[in-house]
């Protein structure tokens, strides 16, 4: 048999698109190819770059690492370079004029045709295949669906991705088995808008349900939720969040802003007070939740007395985890077409540094009551002197993490009891010696 050549796999953006980048060199291996992800000087003769979309300095950073490969390839070091993702998704006919380096261009959806055009496979040649875990193996993300149907005005991902599109909740079910039995025990799940979970197949909001039968499953130890959407709120996944005591009390909810005249032009469907109430009932109904949000500043419109509503909204809500990013403008969006881009630039900027400043503040007062509790966490990785784990209340890569003295002697995807023993912004340091 001839050797199949090793290929590269560099993934850029969201998790979501390692999920694809992760089957689709399962596909290849389940045909004989090696392949690598991520690596610092890719090596092999084929890259293949999985492209975001989404924002401009993503888009950049898309096409920066696109160059830099077509270069690598023109100077001899690779023989073959092909393009998959957002990026292509959106602008091929542009990408196929501007960088005719690239052997191949593939979207968000027709990826797996890449192995077909390699392998010369005709449609139902498919050998039986599983992701290929990038990610340490007792943590993955799962995503359950794709594409949203909310139609934000400044958003592109629908743009992207088209329309919601659940995944069948037998074969999500039948997954995360497989995976148990891999060694996963945390399951990140994701989606661009889980809470809508079901809804384009019946009609009905099925996620708290999907969530309730994975955490019966034995061997799921955390389940962890990523990127809802405050509108029709499914208020049972906060009954199964409380039960459940395998689902993480953890939500990934963007809210984006909080005064009505923001909301209303940014095409939200929910309204100042339906948020409030949004954050009392969580608080109610799940004791300890903590939640992360992503809110925007300089959207077109926004005046002072909206920035300042979500100065104080912030304030009140003390997010225990939030991200922030000022407005672009986004081609082809609502927003883009309808509103004119009218907060200059530098007022952005000052709007962003004062809203961080004080969810700064906020999140070192939160870290530091943590101090003196005694708390689960598993171990992800060691670095120096510390082994590096995570609570049920942090997601992995985007929150803080908890430092322990690596002479303690733990193991690298196991649970321990820890103690707090103190606290910076956005780190924790524990001891198992409780």
């Amino acid at each position: 048999m001839t050797k199949k050549p090793t290929i590269d796999f560099i993934t850029l953006g969201c998790s979501k698109n390692l999920v694809d980048s992760e089957t689709l060199m399962g596909l290849f291996e389940a045909h004989g190819y090696h392949v690598t992800h991520d690596a610092e000087h890719p090596q092999g003769e084929i890259a293949v770059v999985n492209t975001c979309g989404f924002i401009e300095d993503a888009k950049q950073e898309s096409i920066d690492t696109i160059l830099e490969l077509a270069q690598a390839k023109e100077e001899g070091h690779l023989k073959r370079l092909y393009v998959m993702g957002c990026l292509s998704e959106r602008y091929l006919a542009d990408l196929e004029k501007e960088i005719p380096e690239v052997d191949g261009w593939y979207g968000k959806f027709n990826y797996k045709q890449l192995l077909k055009d390699l392998e010369n496979l005709e449609k139902q040649e498919y050998l039986e295949s599983h992701r290929h875990i990038t990610t340490p193996k007792h943590y993955v993300y799962l995503k359950i669906a794709e594409g949203c149907d909310r139609h934000c005005a400044y958003c592109a991902i629908p743009l992207i991705t088209g329309k919601h599109q659940s995944r069948p909740m037998q074969e999500v079910l039948d997954e995360v088995r497989y995976l148990v039995s891999q060694g996963t025990k945390e399951f990140n799940v994701i989606a661009q808008e889980l809470t809508y979970y079901g809804v384009d197949i019946d009609g009905q909001q099925h996620i708290a349900e999907l969530i309730e039968q994975m955490a019966d499953i034995e061997g799921v130890e955390w389940i962890r939720l990523h990127y809802a959407y405050p509108a029709h709120f499914p208020w049972d996944l906060l009954r199964v969040m409380r039960e459940k005591k395998n689902v993480c009390n953890y939500l990934d909810i963007a809210l984006q802003h909080i005064s009505d005249h923001m909301l209303d032009r940014m095409k939200r469907h929910v309204t100042k007070e339906e948020t409030y109430e949004l954050i009392r009932r969580m608080r109610r109904e799940v004791p300890g939740i903590h939640i992360r949000t992503t809110l925007m500043v300089g959207f077109p419109g926004e005046t002072e007395e909206d920035f300042e509503e979500l100065i104080a909204f912030t304030k009140w809500a003390r997010f225990e985890r939030m991200g922030a990013f000022a407005y672009s403008e986004e081609e082809g969006t609502y927003s883009a077409e309808h509103y004119q881009d009218d907060v200059p630039g530098e007022l952005k900027q000052r709007r962003l540094d004062k809203l961080m400043r004080v969810q700064q503040n906020i999140s070192a007062e939160l870290e530091a009551q943590k101090i003196g509790q005694t708390l689960r966490v598993i171990i992800d990785r060691i670095e120096g002197d510390w082994y590096i784990g995570r609570t049920e209340f942090c997601s992995p890569e985007v929150d803080p993490e908890v430092l322990i003295p690596a002479q303690e002697d733990l193991h690298i995807g196991e649970f321990y009891e820890v103690r707090i023993t103190d606290a910076e912004e956005f780190d924790l340091y524990a001891t198992t010696k409780i």
